[in-house]
Order: structure tokens, then C-alpha cells, then sequence
């Protein structure tokens, strides 16, 4: 079972930033898709984007031109930079991990206006 640990959450004004990463265990981290979803109280939870094993990138139209999903398989680490936060991504963040079908706990961000 992959175990995967998100960091980097917290309270942000809009227009702020924030970068979000998620640790992977294992050794199929390469190998692997891996995605940043959220999820709002009572909603879905929603793809924000994505990131191929061959660095192929995938956006929610939400989010484009504003986030930006990146690996680093030495660290076996992906991360998401969100730049002009706006109040609606307030939303808990969740890492997944497309190979082992796993999910990290977590982590919250919430946009103040």
C-alpha cells in the first residue's frame, strides 16, 4: 500500500499563494500518474490537475494559468503551486496516487477575501 503525506496547506488571502506537496512511499513513484484533487463539504471530490510519468500535465479549467503540478522522482515528491488563490479553492487538497489507487489524508487551504 503507497502512503502518501500532504504538506503546505493553511490560510491565505486572495490573491495569494500557496504550494502544496505530497510525499509518496515506494518505488512506483516514476512509473506513476499522480493528481490534486479537493473536495468542499457536501461536494464531490473534483480533479484539479494531474502529471503523467512522462511529465504530462492536465488542468481543471478552474485552475489553468494559475496552478501548476510538478514531480521530482528523486524525492519522489509532487507538488502544486497555486498562485491568485481565490476564495473559492478554498477546499481540502488531496493527493493521489493513480498506480497503487492511494489517496493522502489531506491537507486544508482555505482563501479569505
Amino acid at each position: 500500500q503507497v502512503q502518501l503525506v500532504e504538506s503546505g496547506g493553511g490560510l491565505v488571502q486572495a490573491g495569494g499563494s500557496l504550494r502544496l506537496s505530497c510525499a509518496a512511499s515506494g518505488n512506483s513513484f516514476s512509473t506513476t500518474t499522480m493528481g490534486w484533487y479537493r473536495q468542499t463539504p457536501g461536494n464531490e471530490r473534483e480533479m484539479v490537475a494531474t502529471i503523467s510519468s512522462g511529465d504530462n500535465t492536465y488542468y481543471a479549467d478552474s485552475v489553468k494559468g494559475r496552478f501548476t503540478i510538478s514531480r521530482d522522482n528523486a524525492k519522489n515528491t509532487v507538488y502544486l503551486q497555486m498562485n491568485s488563490l481565490k476564495p473559492e479553492d478554498t477546499a481540502v487538497y488531496y493527493c493521489r496516487h493513480y498506480r497503487g489507487n492511494s489517496w493522502g489524508r489531506g491537507t486544508q487551504v482555505t482563501v479569505s477575501s
